[in-house]
């Protein structure tokens, strides 16, 4: 997710009802219907207006194609949770792989790792990865 430069991303709650309806190619009834389901959670304003983002809008449209192959609206549910914890979890596995990284570095003698789909393995010097297409990362020890 890139901010823009006017700082609307995304997740920028811009849209109406009656926009975001239009551009999910739903009635807005269907709308209200799916956020009191919990299926699509828009922003709301000072007023209590609804306000939807284009993640939103992408949301809805993952919503219309499921329903239409047949799943139910409580399945969709369930199938757009899961996928949200799917989500959140990638986030947390990048943050830990990166927390374990910047751990890795500072231990004394195993700067040099490989970084590769199985995560990052310590490395002597020396030595290369055992799988093809990892990265070699090398950063040398500061002296005083």
């Amino acid at each position: 997710m890139r901010a823009q430069p006017w700082g609307l991303d995304e997740t920028s709650p811009i849209f109406s009802i009656a926009a975001a309806a239009e551009l999910a190619g739903l009635h807005a009834q269907t709308l209200r219907q799916y956020d009191r389901l919990g299926l699509v959670e828009p922003a709301r304003t000072a007023g209590n207006t609804r306000r939807y983002s284009m993640r939103d809008i992408g949301r809805l449209k993952q919503v219309q194609l499921l329903s239409s192959e047949g799943v139910s609206l409580e399945g969709i549910r369930r199938i757009l949770e899961m996928s949200d914890e799917n989500r959140e979890l990638r986030v947390r596995v990048r943050e830990l792989e990166s927390a374990l990284a910047d751990a890795v570095m500072q231990q004394q003698g195993r700067r040099v790792f490989a970084a590769g789909s199985a995560g990052i393995t310590p490395l002597r010097a020396g030595a290369r990865p055992s799988k093809p297409g990892s990265i070699v990362l090398w950063r040398p020890q500061l002296r005083d």
